[in-house]
């Protein structure tokens, strides 16, 4: 068999996934970055053709991730983060044996790390009503403060992922019927309702703070910044963060903090688990249920705190 060199057939798999696949700019985004951390370590074991590649070296891929080289500045990745580029590998490796690249898959075997036991956080309701309130939106209201509180009450209203919403147009928001059109992963579209008082910021955010920021540049985005571009996934990132200090919580938020918490606070107030996994845009109800374990959790602290006989 005639040598497949990593690059060559790497590149020919992203190709694959931006072509064939049709993957969204995140997600092959995201690829893209697994498979560089693939190549790099490969390269520096010596394995520039993908057919010498074995089971031991995919195996210590995952340590060379997870350990990390501090004098090197490669920090530690989390066992979240390792899951995810073994996936990449094995897809990568996955469709070299199908383009007949290679006769064995050695990475179809390998474990990945063991996921610590943890359920994602929530604020609790006073929590983000604390951090919605020390976003000024009055007559003093900067066009920074509209935004910021248009964006949090936006987040935590919809329990949009970070980067629907700074992806969406203005007209993706219906404002006579309070409905957003939202584009999830693998560009599936789901229609979300939206609260009165993320509406009325929407409102104010729209009439006396986007106007003040527009150029020509701008185009419909809902979000913008200062220079009039679309607001970016890290700076709504960058935003929360300082948000959630200026409003002394004791936790970092995140947009992801209040996606969680929107589902969270969802399932405590009795909503059916299907309804808020549409809302949420999971593919598996699976991925939903953990918002019933954190609630049931939650219920046996407080029982376990409460109870004489606990």
């Amino acid at each position: 068999m005639p040598a497949h060199t990593v690059n060559s057939l790497a590149d020919a798999f992203l190709t694959f996934l931006a072509v064939e696949k049709g993957l969204s700019a995140n997600t092959l985004a995201s690829y893209e970055r697994d498979l560089a951390k693939y190549r790099e370590y490969l390269a520096g074991i010596g394995r520039s053709d993908l057919a010498a590649v074995t089971e031991q070296d995919v195996a210590g891929f995952l340590a060379y991730l997870s350990q990390g080289d501090k004098a090197a500045g490669r920090p530690r990745l989390a066992a979240t983060s390792v899951t995810r580029a073994l996936s990449a590998v094995r897809s990568f490796h996955k469709f070299a044996v199908g383009e007949g690249a290679l006769d064995v898959d050695v990475a179809r075997r390998v474990a990945p790390p063991k996921q610590p036991s943890r359920y994602p956080k929530a604020l609790s309701i006073p929590d983000v009503t604390a951090l919605i309130d020390s976003i000024p939106d009055g007559e003093t209201a900067t066009v920074t403060d509209l935004r910021n509180r248009a964006l949090v009450e936006f987040l935590y209203s919809t329990g949009a992922r970070v980067s629907e919403v700074t992806g969406l147009d203005i007209d993706d928001v219906d404002r006579e019927t309070n409905l957003v059109l939202l584009r999830g992963k693998g560009d599936k579209e789901r229609i979300v309702p939206v609260g009165s008082p993320a509406m009325a910021a929407l409102d104010k955010w729209l009439t006396r703070g986007r106007p003040a920021w527009v150029r020509a540049n701008s185009g419909p985005a809902l979000f913008i910044n200062s220079l009039g571009r679309r607001l970016s996934r890290q700076s709504a990132g960058n935003t929360l963060a300082e948000l959630g200090e200026r409003a002394g919580l004791a936790v970092k938020i995140s947009p992801h903090t209040l996606r969680h918490s929107f589902g969270t606070h969802l399932i405590e107030g009795g909503a059916d688990v299907r309804v808020v996994q549409e809302l949420l845009g999971h593919a598996s109800v699976t991925t939903t249920q953990i918002y019933t374990m954190i609630t049931a959790e939650n219920m046996r602290r407080v029982w376990a705190g409460a109870h004489p006989r606990a």
